[in-house]
């Protein structure tokens, strides 16, 4: 007996041991029907090669699919219930095959996954693509100005701006209206001169009259 690894439909993995005849079994099933190798990868990890076959089901009940992401060309089959990973030997008799390894080979299989510690040192020797833009061309938090990212001090200028043209305009309705009010009064005070001429003239008429009469 080896060690093989069986793929619950959880996509858990769980290493056991079997023999070429009891793979079926070791996945819960009591039939061997349907239950075949879909593929076979071969992997070189070192100095050594791996071959790794899978097997499975591509047929079952709704709601028992197995949920595990298989490396291509499986990555867009669909497969139902416990599947197992079973290890050959050059000779294509199977041998042990543990969950760490196939790990290395998965990631293999997949191109490898970029380590994010690995290029921290790579992102730090990056060049800022602002550090070439001349300051005058960038707002004060060292961004680039455009209509949609404006300096705060250009912002506060503006608003003053803006208060400066409605007080000019405040003024100016105000200058108008004390002109207004000026013409009124002056308009006023004519009328008021008119009607003391007029009782002043009628008073002179008066005494001029009675006088004549006197003589």
């Amino acid at each position: 007996m080896v060690k093989i690894i069986i793929i619950e439909k959880n996509s858990n993995l769980k290493e056991t041991e079997s023999t070429e005849d009891n793979i079926y079994k070791k996945c819960g099933y009591t039939k061997e029907t349907n239950f075949i190798i879909h593929h076979t990868w071969e992997v070189k990890l070192g100095s050594i090669l791996y071959k790794i076959s899978f097997f499975g089901k591509n047929e079952g009940r709704a709601n028992s699919e197995n949920k595990y992401d298989l490396p291509p060309p499986l990555d867009n089959d669909l497969f139902f219930g416990k599947c197992a990973l079973v290890r050959l030997d050059s000779n294509d008799n199977m041998c042990d095959l543990n969950i760490e390894t196939w790990h290395k080979i998965y990631e293999k299989l997949f191109g490898g996954f970029e380590n994010l510690e690995n290029t921290i040192d790579e992102d730090d020797d990056e060049e800022d693509e602002l550090d070439n833009i001349p300051s005058s061309m960038k707002t004060k938090d060292g961004y680039l100005k455009d209509n949609f990212v404006i300096d705060e001090n250009e912002e506060v200028e503006n608003d003053n701006d803006d208060d400066d043209e409605e007080e000019e305009e405040f003024n100016d309705d105000n200058e108008d209206s004390l002109e207004d009010d000026e013409l009124i009064d002056e308009l006023n005070d004519d009328d008021d001169n008119e009607e003391i001429f007029n009782e002043i003239g009628s008073e002179l008429s008066e005494e001029a009259y009675l006088y004549s009469d006197e003589d």
